[in-house]
């Protein structure tokens, strides 16, 4: 099935051009990667989706069209934005009896479960829980409920490496099925690359890569290119090349295989050193129209 469906998805806000005639296809029971630079058109993509924000061209979401449909839809839709929104006066018991009386898809053992691992006791306020123990607490409820589609947007803002990586092993084992779908922006690319399933990169409003991670795996090679072999390395026209501890790393886009192995340690690039390659190339190609 297939969850979200964009066509020339459009937003223009005066003359700002926020997406810009973007097509996208997420199917269901796939986590999707949105990365792309401040300012990109990230979370007005997601607003379109959410039926936050009016567009031109065609969108659907679990078939529904989130902007004159976003009633019905946010039944089946959790959120998450970079901001926690919880009453900074409400109780943790509090805002746990709130959503069991007000969403029937609300597993309150789930969301008491998450927050047994963390330090939160529901007799505290919000105002008395550090940043990071309200985006534990938010992250708890929300993700006890039984939504087909979840949109993080920067979901662990605020919170240290290891409550991060905690979060990431919850989606995976407590939420995540078959049956969810999962679109997801962060500026913390490498901790996400092991829980995608599919990638995208959009910048000043347009998608510039999007494929699976098999894909990136199947396309892409880096190569640690032994002294001897720099010169032969750039004649195969690497997308990208960088330089750690005085040797040259240089990234390829379907390049041979075996001649590659014959210039030094291949490897798959991670999405960080895919990201910057890709980004390069695309400042390059505005420079040169723009001359």
């Amino acid at each position: 099935m297939t969850v979200i469906e964009a066509r020339g998805l459009r937003k223009v806000f005066g003359a700002t051009v926020a997406v810009d005639s973007i097509d996208l296809h997420v199917k269901e029971g796939r986590i999707l990667g949105l990365i792309g630079p401040n300012g990109a058109g990230k979370s007005t993509a997601l607003n379109a989706i959410l039926g936050l924000t009016p567009y031109q061209g065609e969108l659907r979401v679990l078939g529904r069209d989130p902007w004159t449909q976003r009633d019905q839809l946010m039944r089946d839709v959790c959120f998450i934005a970079d901001v926690a929104v919880l009453p900074r006066w409400m109780r943790v018991s509090q805002a746990l009896e709130f959503l069991t009386g007000v969403h029937p898809r609300f597993d309150r053992a789930k969301a008491e479960a998450l927050l047994a691992r963390t330090d939160i006791r529901h007799a505290s306020r919000v105002r008395e829980l550090s940043k990071g123990m309200v985006v534990q607490l938010h992250l708890a409820l929300v993700m006890a409920i039984d939504a087909r589609l979840l949109v993080l947007d920067e979901p662990t803002l605020g919170l240290d490496i290891l409550y991060r990586k905690q979060f990431y092993d919850s989606l995976l084992n407590d939420y995540f099925d078959r049956s969810r779908t999962i679109v997801v922006t962060t500026h913390q690319v490498e901790e996400i690359q092991h829980v995608l399933t599919d990638l995208m990169f959009i910048n000043r409003g347009r998608i510039v890569l999007g494929c699976s991670m098999d894909d990136i795996e199947a396309r892409y090679r880096e190569v640690l290119v032994n002294p001897e072999h720099v010169a032969a390395a750039r004649a195969l026209k690497p997308i990208h090349e960088r330089q750690m501890l005085g040797r040259s790393i240089l990234l390829f886009d379907r390049a041979d295989a075996r001649q590659l192995a014959a210039l030094g340690e291949v490897r798959t690039p991670g999405i960080a050193d895919l990201f910057v390659a890709v980004m390069g190339n695309q400042a390059g190609m505005a420079q040169g129209a723009a001359r």
